[in-house]
């Protein structure tokens, strides 16, 4: 199929958009935008600019691959706590009203970056796979025979809910106990009240060497990488992906977690840092798209 395809990514903090012609191989978008997703403002106007700047783009895309935070079951977004009104949004339903009947794919934003690395990345050729995004948020996606595993509710993945201490807080409380020890937003909030002021994750990582911001990083880390092995026993991948934003502590994260790996995993995976880092979902929706075109 000749024309454009078009994918959008709905983030927590922005919003990005991009175009590509149908049937292109490779991961090179010819046009990105990119907007604030302006949160506090409600859901109204995060998809109505968003829509705005599609039409700008492409006039009529003959495809449209769409990425979001949450989950997406039975028409609508889960697990979506970041944008007042995210979750239960019916997104599906207005984007396809928006599009008129163009082919549409939606899922969720961890989702479509395993897609970006298996078409594109890290995993292209590789048939089961652990790819594990470590963020503001962290969840991951599995992979087998070559694919993403959605799960019975779209859900499989979604580790931010694990619970790693007996009596820890659970879903029903409206928690989600392992993104709040692990994530790149716990560290920061417990980064900030260990020294008294704001700081990022990555500014925690710049402190390394300062005893108590160690103590709390190899704290988080054991944790994490006791995780990945753990999941790495039951799926037993070839292959371990770490992705998002906390990779740029990669030389920090990613030894502790080889080492849970060769210790704990009787068949240890290869792992790896992903491909892509700031567009993995983009890409992912992008690769939607363009499997849509195709069909």
């Amino acid at each position: 199929m000749t024309g454009q395809v078009l994918a959008i990514d709905f983030g927590g903090t922005k919003v990005a958009l991009a175009v590509a012609d149908a049937g292109t191989a490779e991961a090179r978008p010819h046009n990105t935008v990119r907007l604030d997703t302006r949160a506090a403002e409600g859901t109204a106007q995060v998809v109505a600019r968003a829509l705005a700047a599609a039409r700008d783009l492409v006039a009529d895309p003959v495809a449209v691959g769409v990425s979001t935070f949450g989950v997406v079951r039975d028409g609508a977004v889960r697990l979506a706590p970041n944008v007042p009104g995210w979750d239960g949004l019916r997104l599906p339903g207005l984007l396809a009203a928006a599009f008129g009947g163009v082919p549409l794919a939606v899922d969720n934003d961890v989702n479509a970056g395993a897609a970006a690395e298996l078409r594109w990345g890290a995993l292209r050729g590789v048939d089961t796979a652990l790819y594990v995004n470590v963020g503001t948020g962290l969840a991951a996606a599995l992979v087998a025979g070559g694919r993403v595993l959605p799960g019975a509710n779209g859900a499989a993945g979604e580790i931010g809910y694990l619970r790693d201490a007996p009596g820890a807080a659970a879903f029903a409380d409206g928690r989600a106990p392992l993104e709040e020890a692990v994530s790149g937003s716990a560290l920061a909030r417990r980064g900030s009240a260990l020294l008294g002021r704001p700081v990022t994750a990555a500014e925690l990582f710049a402190l390394y060497p300062d005893p108590a911001v160690a103590a709390l990083l190899d704290d988080a880390l054991e944790v994490l990488a006791r995780t990945v092995a753990n999941l790495s026993v039951v799926l037993d991948p070839q292959r371990v992906i770490l992705a998002g934003g906390l990779m740029g502590a990669a030389e920090h994260i990613l030894p502790r977690i080889s080492a849970a790996l060769t210790r704990a995993v009787p068949f240890p995976p290869a792992l790896a840092a992903a491909r892509f880092v700031d567009d993995a979902p983009l890409l992912g929706a992008l690769s939607a798209a363009l499997d849509l075109a195709a069909a």
